[in-house]
């Protein structure tokens, strides 16, 4: 997803932390998380620039996504599941830094929703205007 605005406030309020605007991202990862991975998620995972702050985290079906210009990396003995992370913050490759922190490196990543706007019903390459 890409947002784009030439509004400086709304901008500001997507991005300034203090605003705490939610991001929900699908993750693809390397193996299934169990409970201990995804609490650690929940609670917040220590990088190397500070501690994330505590993310909504759950166990996901795979989504009916659009096909990738190129395939994930496939190994035939390592099994991969999807996850929904919600964020509040946005540490430099955040996601994909928490999912390998508790074990599961991301394979692929997309970014579902920021606030109210989402993807949901989009096709590759449509758009929709919003006013705010």
């Amino acid at each position: 997803m890409l947002l784009l605005t030439d509004n400086g406030r709304l901008q500001a309020r997507i991005a300034e932390p203090r605003y705490k605007t939610a991001k929900t991202y699908l993750a693809q990862v390397e193996g299934v998380p169990n409970e201990a991975a995804l609490s650690a998620l929940r609670q917040g995972v220590a990088l190397k620039d500070g501690r994330t702050r505590p993310a909504e985290a759950k166990a996901i079906d795979a989504p009916e996504l659009w096909e990738r210009g190129s395939p994930i990396r496939y190994r035939k003995n390592v099994a991969d599941s999807w996850v929904s992370l919600t964020i509040s913050e946005g540490k430099n490759r955040q996601v994909r830094r928490m999912t390998a922190a508790v074990g599961h490196p991301t394979l692929r990543l997309v970014r579902w929703s920021v606030g109210d706007w989402t993807v949901e019903g989009l096709a590759p390459g449509e758009w929709r205007e919003i006013q705010v």
